[in-house]
């Protein structure tokens, strides 16, 4: 019985005293489709959008962004801020008020400054 109780110790000591290292998961997993490998910038889920797009934006700063679409005649279209944190920021696009045609969408910091473009058709 002292033989058992004397290596339960030994293990539960052995156990206590090993570190153990755990690799955190991430919290925000970015589909392959949405990932950016720069450090800022816009990607589109697809180049071909309906109604809704899901879209990455990704920022070196926490910030207020502008998004603009433009029209094929380089007109804005549409426009909307969004606040953004540092990294990667996973946002719908609505287009269904848009006619079918090719787009284009900016994202811009508050001096107006391009961060990222990418073009889209509306079908």
């Amino acid at each position: 019985m002292k033989k058992l109780i004397l290596i339960a110790l030994v293990a539960i000591t052995f156990v206590g005293c090993t570190k153990i290292d755990v690799a955190p998961t991430p919290v925000n997993l970015v589909p392959n489709e949405l990932a950016i490998n720069s450090v800022s910038g816009i990607k589109l889920e697809s180049p071909f959008v309906t109604s809704q797009v899901a879209m990455n934006v990704k920022s070196e700063t926490a910030q207020v962004v502008t998004i603009k679409i433009f029209d094929i005649s380089n007109r804005v279209v549409s426009k909307s801020t969004s606040e953004v944190k540092v990294g990667d920021n996973i946002l719908k696009v609505y287009t269904s008020a848009l006619p079918s045609s090719a787009y284009r969408i900016g994202l811009f910091d508050d001096k107006g400054n391009q961060l990222g473009i990418t073009d889209f058709n509306k079908i």
